[in-house]
């Protein structure tokens, strides 16, 4: 399937273009005013997968290639932005293309850091960011209900149950909650408001941006944070964008791993933040692996075998035949596939088969 788009949005000076580097080891301007970024910085990363490294070795494979997701660094939406306000309008353009938002939050202290309202206060921020994307929706809606309304009067029962949806949306949004929680029939959700392209109605992650003390900890800004999304029941990470920047300059893996053990970490903040969006766009990872190749491959969960093999080829799924499966830890576990077959361990599954996370799979199909 094609990378999926997600985009990094909050406001000016909160650590988003700084985060964007961190995920992409790219330079991206990053300054101390708002609006340095102003077209958006867009690069497809790699998947951090401990486990296509392990496949790789055991195989002595000559090429290991990961799956990708994309990220979108938009620019700082400000007050008014709904409006206009700041180049607004082409920013929420540029946040509707994406499938899934990265909300980033500056939970530290720092006077040399500049922030666009004279105070930290990530609650605050949160707010002022939903309100203009929830404008931006209501403007979107009323819109479509205005030309509905006049198929409605003649009595098309269609465009009567639209409407009535509609309305449900409006309503629910001017409540001051974002569509992403509205309590829908998923097939009318689809039918009437998937097509608006909603932006509150795309899933969200909130990022707490905090200062090298707290990232193994908290602070009172990140639990207000925590506080407040419980409600939305979405999830959050805590990362340190200026330790991300600094992990981003060392180029030897010993030197970033022994600097990670320093501060008591495993693994970079922006290797969970990639790992964290891969989960919120539902999705996961199978394998296809031998000695010249060993690649992971997105699907959506709960995909079938047969729609796990039209993402290699659309071949590969109209032919559909069978699929060879071997669990990941059964591979590990015995080390070749000649001894995974010995213990029984591969399986052959038909296509109504329902593709589990780290699967290895070998497709048969009929052209």
């Amino acid at each position: 399937m094609s990378s999926l788009s997600c985009g990094i949005v909050g406001l000016p000076n909160v650590g988003k273009s700084t985060i964007f580097c961190a995920l992409t080891n790219a330079a991206v301007e990053s300054a101390n005013y708002p609006f340095t970024t102003i077209e958006p910085n867009i690069a497809v990363v790699e998947v951090p997968d401990l486990r296509l490294n392990k496949l790789a070795k055991l195989l002595s494979s000559k090429k290991r290639i990961s799956t990708t997701l994309k990220f979108v660094d938009i620019a700082g939406l400000v007050k008014g932005a709904s409006k206009g306000e700041g180049l607004g309008n082409k920013f929420l353009a540029n946040i509707r293309e994406t499938d899934a938002i990265i909300h980033v939050l500056r939970c530290f202290d720092n006077d040399n850091i500049t922030h666009v309202d004279g105070s930290v206060d990530p609650v605050r921020d949160k707010e002022i960011i939903d309100i203009e994307l929830q404008l931006k929706d209501l403007e979107s809606l009323n819109n479509r209900i205005e030309k509905v309304k006049r198929t409605a009067k003649s009595g098309d029962k269609e465009a009567i149950r639209e409407k009535e949806i509609l309305q449900k949306a409006i309503e629910f949004i001017e409540s001051s909650n974002n569509i992403r929680s509205i309590e829908l029939d998923i097939i009318e959700m689809d039918k009437y408001l998937e097509p608006l392209q909603l932006i509150t109605s795309k899933p969200v992650l909130y990022v707490c941006n905090v200062d090298e003390n707290c990232i193994n900890s908290t602070n009172h800004y990140v639990e207000s944070v925590k506080s407040l999304i419980s409600k939305e029941g979405a999830n959050l990470i805590v990362l340190a964008a200026g330790i991300e920047s600094e992990i981003n300059e060392l180029d030897d893996y010993e030197e970033r791993m022994m600097f990670l053990d320093d501060l008591g970490l495993d693994v970079p903040g922006s290797s969970k933040l990639i790992n964290a969006t891969y989960d919120l766009l539902n999705l996961q990872t199978y394998f296809t692996a031998g000695p010249k190749e060993v690649r992971a491959w997105t699907i959506p969960k709960l995909s079938t075998a047969p729609q796990a093999a039209g993402v290699i080829h659309t071949d590969f799924e109209k032919g559909f035949i069978k699929a060879e499966v071997i669990n990941y830890n059964d591979y590990i576990s015995y080390k070749t596939e000649a001894k995974v077959k010995e213990a029984g361990k591969m399986r052959v599954e038909g296509k109504d088969y329902i593709v589990k996370n780290g699967d290895i799979i070998h497709f048969l199909f009929n052209v």
